[in-house]
């Protein structure tokens, strides 16, 4: 099999600023999971968190996933450890397992709550990048123990191509019970917010 080439940084000559591909990609995150969410609360409880055979089961268990995993990484990005903390509806630190199919909140209300409050740390993390930021060297330690150094653009790649592709599941296991989530085209968000700024 013919290895593929790598892509080049995204970088502009002479500019620090962020190229659109990647600063849309914060907002397209947040507007996904909010349109996820709300069909899945349309769902009974039992539904959500029934094994559909999933790679994580259930409509639930996925949620759960990236949520788990996006806050790893927003603790390895950012090296703020209370970002990549989760905390039980009492307050209290909750232990990571190692597994990546821990359920951070049976409570599904809760779960949706702290997406809500992860999307926003993500939109405020990505809106400090600059292309010297994501072509700049980012060491860090995988969940397994390994460590990696690679360039920043890297990691926010797969980061946030990691989450399009469990919506994906997420969107067929909707489908699969009747639950339209609706348009999810990137370009349709980009048209929502030119006709906005236009109105």
């Amino acid at each position: 099999m013919r290895r593929p080439r790598l892509p080049v940084p995204p970088t502009s000559a002479g500019s620090s600023e962020l190229p659109p591909s990647q600063g849309c990609a914060k907002c397209y995150n947040t507007w996904m999971n909010e349109r996820l969410y709300a069909v899945s609360a349309t769902l009974p409880d039992e539904v959500r968190k029934e094994d559909r055979g999933a790679f994580f089961r259930s409509i639930h268990g996925t949620l759960n996933h990236l949520l788990l995993t996006d806050r790893a990484w927003l603790g390895r990005f950012t090296r703020d450890p209370a970002l990549a903390q989760s905390r039980d509806a009492g307050g209290q630190p909750i232990a990571y397992t190692g597994k990546l199919n821990q359920e951070l909140y049976a409570d599904f209300t809760l779960l949706r709550h702290e997406r809500t409050a992860t999307d926003a740390a993500i939109e405020g993390w990505a809106r400090d990048l600059t292309s010297e930021r994501l072509a700049a060297p980012f060491a860090y330690r995988s969940s397994d123990g390994r460590q990696h150094e690679h360039p920043l653009w890297w990691a926010v790649g797969h980061f946030f191509n990691h989450q399009t592709h469990h919506r994906g599941q997420l969107t067929t296991l909707l489908m699969q019970l009747g639950r339209d989530p609706g348009v999810t085209d990137l370009v349709a968000l980009l048209r929502e917010g030119a006709s906005t700024r236009r109105g």
